[in-house]
């Protein structure tokens, strides 16, 4: 199993951990901050010291000037160095998401939490190796100095601990301080992506499976089912019987086709846009004024969500709103795609009234659009679906 970060590893598999670089990248992490402030303060103390020489003046304004720098450079830094035992801050760019937050942050550990990094490494690595030299200790018993490198040996990896547990601790207060979610954000962001094009893709190969197998068998079975309709005799049992199963695979084929465009509908992929949304306003029971003007194809998961959007806003007019008339407007506005599905219903929709508007917000966020909703009591509905569609798209006309 990989750990994703020093304290994970600790505490998830604490017997295993020994084995991994993570104690390692722990000393690395608290001395790259310990010894900063060490430098710091040795600048400092030595300006101090030059006080006589160099002017009280001079030398106050060169440990503040040190101070300063040192505090600005801290935060950056601390970014860059926290890789070591969270490599999960990786594509953070460096920088921290507040300057003013990362400016007080860095004082702090600078000033005051570095000392407090070398002084744990200090305690944890100086007991053992104050053992383990124990026979070249002049005062040391003979006992003392056979025992002493064992305990020193045994003591090692206890010490790995405490040294990962802090630094650990530590990092999670850096990440939360200084590392911007943006880079966090972004990989979600793909991944649902990710996560929509394999759903879309999974249900055009139903769709695929549906038209191309048990569609055209089904077509087969009407066809042979009304020609043996014709070879029997008129008004038989039997030609009862062959018609009434006839009419059967008729409707059977008519809901097949209606579940096949509710998948994925084949107008969509080969039309674009505009031509599926008039095929959904024909087929639906509230009679529907289209405004949709789009020049060119959009990428096909955009289609497919803002079809999936007036196809739910439609059924909800139909279902739920009584509406008398409905009215779907689309165009691309600054590289945005807006459409909006309006009806004259009386109102009161909801996405806690199970009307399928939380799914369709959903499927909408997952391509980095958003949905609004108007409906008050009364009507009328306004749904408001913006999708952004980019500059670098394929510019293919759309067909009516």
């Amino acid at each position: 199993m990989i750990h994703r970060t020093a304290l994970e590893a600790l505490t998830r598999q604490p017997l295993r951990f020994l084995l991994t670089s993570w104690p390692w990248r722990s000393i690395g992490y608290l001395l790259s901050g310990g010894l900063l402030g060490v430098a710091a303060w040795v600048a400092v103390g030595g300006l101090v010291a030059a006080g006589p020489r160099i002017g009280v003046v001079a030398a106050a304004t060169g440990a503040v000037a040190v101070l300063a720098f040192v505090a600005a450079v801290a935060g950056p830094l601390e970014v860059r160095r926290l890789r070591l035992v969270d490599p999960t801050a990786d594509g953070t760019g460096g920088e921290p998401r507040d300057r003013t937050r990362a400016l007080g942050y860095g004082a702090l550990s600078v000033l005051a939490v570095g000392w407090v990094d070398l002084a744990l490494l200090i305690v944890a690595a100086g007991i053992p190796g104050v053992l383990l030299t124990a026979p070249l200790q002049p005062s040391a018993a003979p006992w003392a100095a056979v025992a002493g490198p064992v305990a020193g040996l045994l003591l090692l990896p206890v010490a790995a601990y405490p040294v990962t547990a802090w630094a650990g601790a530590r990092a999670a207060v850096a990440r939360a301080v200084l590392v911007p979610r943006e880079g966090e954000l972004r990989e979600v962001r793909r991944s649902r992506a990710r996560l929509m094009d394999a759903y879309e893709t999974e249900r055009r190969r139903i769709e695929r499976d549906l038209h191309d197998g048990a569609q055209q068998r089904l077509v087969a079975l009407t066809m042979k089912l009304g020609l043996a309709g014709l070879d029997l005799p008129p008004g038989s049992r039997a030609a009862q019987e062959v018609a009434a199963a006839h009419l059967m695979a008729k409707d059977a084929l008519a809901e097949l086709r209606e579940l096949i465009r509710g998948v994925h509908p084949q107008v969509l992929s080969e039309r674009g846009l505009p031509a599926a949304v008039r095929d959904a306003a024909g087929r639906s029971p509230v009679p529907v004024d289209l405004d949709l003007h789009l020049a060119r194809r959009l990428p096909s998961t955009v289609e497919v969500a803002a079809y999936y959007a007036v196809s739910e806003a439609l059924t909800n007019a139909a279902r739920h709103s009584g509406a008398a008339r409905c009215r779907i407007s689309g165009r691309v506005d600054a590289d945005t795609l807006v459409v909006e599905v309006r009806d004259d219903g009386r109102g009161g929709a909801s996405p806690d009234g199970g009307s399928g508007l939380t799914g369709l917000a959903d499927r909408v966020a997952a391509v980095d659009g958003r949905m609004l909703l108007s409906s008050p009591v009364g009507g009328p509905t306004l749904i408001r679906v913006e999708i952004p569609v980019g500059t670098d798209r394929e510019a293919a006309p759309c067909v009516s």
